[in-house]
């Protein structure tokens, strides 16, 4: 397959945009966060922007794949609505979380967001399994931030 460069270049920086803006508008509440009493397992503050940057580097390269492959059964559509799905609702976490502090309905917004990358990994298994696997790290992660968030509310 030969790579449509203006299109797998859009599609890697809607999530990085997307991560940028949201790192960029939660800045100040990652002070707030900082002073936080945080459970087991808690990474060192570091990992958190590389791993983000990372992830969402894979989940545009998975969307790309999707957006120039074969439309199989018709899911081809369905499958990057819930991809925009996903990125908005991870988009609002953020602003749940790291703003307004509200940790447990953070919580649950985040096994909503992570019901829906479970999904979109479906709908892209069927239509790249590559792209389907790029979205397995993401799904995984999401996994571990849901273990992270519940201890902050616990421990807060």
């Amino acid at each position: 397959m030969r790579i449509q460069w203006k299109k797998w270049i859009v599609a890697v920086l809607i999530p990085e945009a997307v991560g940028g803006l949201s790192a960029l508008l939660t800045k100040d509440g990652m002070e707030r966060f900082l002073t936080l009493r945080q459970p087991p397992l808690s990474p060192p503050q570091w990992v958190f922007p590389v791993v983000w940057t990372l992830l969402f580097f894979l989940m545009g390269v998975a969307s790309y794949l999707v957006s120039v492959g074969e439309d199989v059964r018709g899911d081809k559509r369905r499958a990057l609505t819930l991809y925009a799905l996903q990125l908005g609702a991870n988009f609002l976490w953020t602003i749940l979380f790291f703003n307004l502090g509200r940790y447990l309905l953070a919580f649950v917004w985040l096994l909503f967001l992570w019901v829906l990358i479970l999904c979109t990994l479906r709908l892209f298994w069927r239509l790249s399994r590559p792209a389907g696997l790029l979205l397995l790290p993401y799904l995984l992660w999401v996994a571990f931030a849901g273990y992270l968030n519940f201890g902050i509310w616990l421990l807060n």
